[in-house]
């Protein structure tokens, strides 16, 4: 997304950051904060963890990138959280640490603390700790346990000569954009990052949370129904054939080595990006999956809880939200109605088991996904994307109806999980990562002749 000049510069944690509010000591703070960072970071050999105020400076505490593999392989000790789990609390949410904590933690890892020093005290403004959280991030490793992340894909995309192939990314790419300005018209802003496939993009909100996830869905029906517009009204090769998917899950985020420097835009790798790989794989050209996932839902009276959901109930909150979207423009035609379904969802008091598919990749590994349908309704005519249900294979190893025990719980929220969903290990992520890298790299010299 090209950042506009008048942008917040950064998000933590689902919240806007705007630089602009620091005063003239604090940002001199900052700058000096992140050339230290960057000469310990060493063009990617030592990654930042956590970090504490002190009144001279901060505490840091950096290691080598390959340290969190090899204490993660370390054998547990009894009584005492396993060693993966404590790295993916430790990389998850605020990075800023109590003093207590900060040094249990070097002790936990058997690592000595750095210091950082400052020429005047970091202000206790939040604000300024955003800041720091930022410039944190960017110079270490993240890991995210709830975020919708979208997969576009454009069908068939080797085939095409190297200018339809430029032309059919632009087209997506103007898709997103147009996406983001018709959300933003009506009060929703997505602040979407995507990283490139090569022959698509992974797109997800850099905000966090429940309502972030909904957005990023409604996000991706504008992204296929603007593709779907632009197909109607071209000529030639130049506007792309899509398949898309939508999951929710785990990942960790991190920023590669470019010169220098850390990239600006973020890479995000792990159980969502690797489930949604596999998804389109197997989809067919205009069809929209969604993953089985188990999700936060909307807040619990009085807002102390939150209840846990599945997909089919997830779409369904959706769907009732869609009214928001009502009035805006396609090529000159106002939307008049909008609705969503999966594939065999009954309609109004009908609760018949949505139609679940049973997808299996290249590996051998399994996971559910659901087709997704909706429908634009214009003054003049109704435009029906996705995959319709009949379309879909009628073997009963690719499509496979939820069992009576699964449906109730997909209904009431409950907190087991129709089907086991058990994530990869951080080994497994960044192995399954590499593959797809390979995948790509061998697969781009045929493209481009």
């Amino acid at each position: 997304m090209t950042e506009r000049p008048d942008e917040p510069a950064g998000m933590t944690g689902g919240a806007v950051t705007d630089h602009r509010t620091i005063s003239i000591s604090q940002r001199g703070n900052l700058k000096a904060l992140e050339s230290a960072l960057r000469k310990q970071w060493r063009l990617g050999q030592n990654i930042v963890l956590c970090w504490s105020a002190d009144e001279r400076g901060i505490l840091v505490i950096f290691v080598p990138h390959y340290f969190l593999g090899n204490f993660c392989a370390r054998p547990g000790v009894e009584g005492v959280q396993d060693n993966e789990a404590f790295v993916r609390e430790l990389i998850s949410g605020s990075r800023g640490k109590p003093r207590e904590e900060f040094f249990a933690i070097a002790n936990r890892l058997d690592i000595a603390p750095g210091f950082i020093r400052l020429d005047t005290p970091l202000a206790d403004d939040p604000a300024v700790t955003s800041g720091v959280e930022q410039l944190i991030k960017r110079y270490g490793l993240s890991y995210v346990s709830d975020r919708a992340v979208l997969l576009f894909d454009i069908a068939e995309f080797s085939l095409f000569t190297p200018f339809e192939q430029a032309s059919q990314l632009n087209s997506l790419s103007y898709s997103l954009n147009s996406a983001y300005n018709k959300l933003l018209a009506k009060g929703i802003e997505v602040h979407f990052s995507r990283t490139t496939t090569g022959d698509g993009y992974y797109v997800w909100n850099r905000a966090l949370g429940a309502q972030a996830n909904h957005d990023l869905f409604y996000f991706l029906l504008l992204v296929v129904a603007d593709n779907a517009v632009a197909r109607r009204a071209s000529h030639g090769n130049t506007v792309p054939v899509i398949r898309a998917a939508y999951h929710i899950g785990s990942h960790y985020e991190l920023y590669q080595a470019e010169g220098v420097n850390p990239t600006v835009h973020s890479y995000i790798v792990g159980d969502v990006t690797i489930e949604l790989a596999r998804m389109a794989e197997k989809a067919q050209p205009q069809q929209i999956l969604i993953g089985h996932f188990e999700t936060a839902g909307r807040a619990v009276e009085g807002g102390a809880a939150v209840e846990r959901i599945y997909a089919p109930a997830f779409i369904s909150q959706c769907n009732e939200g869609l009214v928001a979207l009502h009035g805006i423009q396609f090529a000159g035609k106002t939307l008049q109605g909008l609705q969503c379904r999966l594939s065999g969802a009954g309609s109004g008091d009908d609760r018949r088991a949505v139609r679940r598919l049973l997808i299996t990749d290249k590996h051998g590994l399994s996971r559910h996904a659901y087709n997704l349908e909706f429908t634009l309704e214009f003054e003049d005519r109704t435009l029906a994307l996705g995959l319709a249900e009949s379309a879909l294979a009628e073997d009963p190893h690719t499509a496979i109806a939820a069992p009576p025990a699964a449906l109730s719980s997909l209904h009431n929220g409950a907190s087991q999980p129709a089907t086991a969903i058990q994530e990869p290990t951080l080994q497994e992520q960044v192995e399954e990562l590499a593959s797809l890298l390979q995948d790509r790299f061998e697969r781009e010299p045929r493209e481009n002749g």
